[in-house]
């Protein structure tokens, strides 16, 4: 399955792609193509060079200040982006709260938070997993109670991605109990300022803190800020879940790195190895079949099809993909990447082997991509009930 595509969006392909090789820093994509780690300028910088093409809004339609593109052309422009070593964008502001906002918010509520989230002026986080409900997001025990104008939240979440650096968090709260765990869940967006809350960063095994742990104690946040009716937080949930895994495939970026792959082997005089050879070839099967996927999700997302339990296999083929790339990464330097350089990692100095030093962390790092969103153990059974006609 291909793509017949008009001139019209053919020029669109073309002149993005270009725009974003034009505006993308070289100091920037170095650091993404040797897998260092970014700062929080690093993103937000990127993230205004974005706004002022209005392509960080690139998935909002016109009527909330987005560019209102076509699903053809969202999908355009995003292989192009995937094609270079860019960061991609926080998702948790533009891509998950400004759309719930946009869907069930009141129009008080979207006149306040969408123009700072499209403008990037807010930085967002996402409170859903717990200590005790992570792929179980039904589990969860952060509780809220409204007194007088407040409702007052406790609990602790965990795993929150840049929650050190954020402005905002939208998290998901218990105001009451029902006969289904699903019930009484609602969805509330607080201050990060807001008096009460704990942040303590939580260090992986590649040596970075972007997940923490989010306490919050006695917080106080207006009633003003619940995104929908009580009770309505996991209808929520839901909506916003299906589009991050819709997301998550990657086909695009994992398309580049095997190209990179293929170039640091010759670097590293294994390109002819026919194992390795047969090893990334493997991998370009399976990422065509990926691609194939994403074309056959969009051409239903034309129909007005929704991505359905479908968004479940993009998830789990595309984090597969992403994690085996890196171990091929991993393979080719062998004993080169043993390197663990923080300063080089940090951007704060030069390493002896720039390419070699950051595929190990790269290789951890990305153990986590099978886990977040919703672990793939939990994404297969959602298809197996699918297919099964389960409940």
């Amino acid at each position: 399955m291909s793509l017949d595509l008009p001139p019209a969006d053919r020029d669109f392909a073309r002149e993005a792609g270009g725009w974003l090789r034009d505006h993308l820093p070289p100091d920037l994509a170095r650091k993404v193509r040797l897998n260092q780690r970014l700062t929080r300028a690093d993103l937000v910088g990127w993230q205004d060079v974005l706004v002022r093409r209005n392509w960080y809004a690139i998935g909002w339609p016109a009527e909330i200040g987005g560019p209102g593109l076509s699903p053809l052309r969202r999908y355009l422009f995003d292989r192009e982006y995937g094609a270079l070593p860019a960061p991609h964008p926080c998702q948790f502001g533009i891509a998950m709260a400004g759309p719930v906002i946009a869907a069930f918010g009141t129009p008080e509520q979207q006149a306040r938070f969408l123009p700072d989230i499209r403008e990037n002026r807010t930085f967002w986080c996402q409170g859903y997993s717990e200590p005790g409900a992570g792929s179980d997001l039904a589990a969860l025990s952060t509780a809220a109670r409204r007194d007088g104008a407040d409702y007052v939240v406790s609990g602790q979440k965990i795993w929150t991605t840049w929650a050190d650096w954020a402005d905002w968090i939208f998290v998901l709260v218990r105001t009451a109990t029902g006969s289904r765990p699903q019930e009484g869940i609602s969805f509330l967006l607080v201050d990060m300022r807001s008096p009460g809350i704990t942040v303590r960063p939580i260090r992986t095994l590649d040596g970075e803190a972007e997940f923490n742990e989010v306490f919050l104690d006695e917080v106080r946040v207006p009633a003003e800020n619940l995104i929908g009716a009580e009770g309505e937080g996991w209808a929520i949930a839901k909506f916003l879940l299906e589009h991050e895994r819709f997301s998550m495939s990657g086909a695009a970026r994992s398309r580049r790195i095997l190209s990179e792959l293929r170039e640091d082997a010759e670097g590293a005089g294994c390109g002819d190895d026919p194992f390795l050879r047969d090893r990334l070839t493997r991998i370009d099967v399976r990422l065509l079949a990926l691609e194939q996927m994403e074309l056959a999700l969009l051409r239903a997302h034309l129909s007005g099809a929704s991505p359905g339990v479908e968004a479940s296999r993009l998830k789990i083929r595309g984090t597969e993909i992403a994690q085996d790339l890196s171990r091929a990464r991993l393979d080719i330097f062998g004993q080169r990447a043993l390197l663990h350089d923080e300063d080089f990692l940090d951007g704060r100095g030069p390493t002896p082997d720039a390419l070699a030093a950051g595929a190990l962390p790269g290789w951890l790092n990305l153990r986590k991509v099978t886990i977040w969103g919703g672990s793939n153990e939990i994404q297969r059974m959602i298809l197996a009930r699918q297919t099964l006609n389960m409940r």
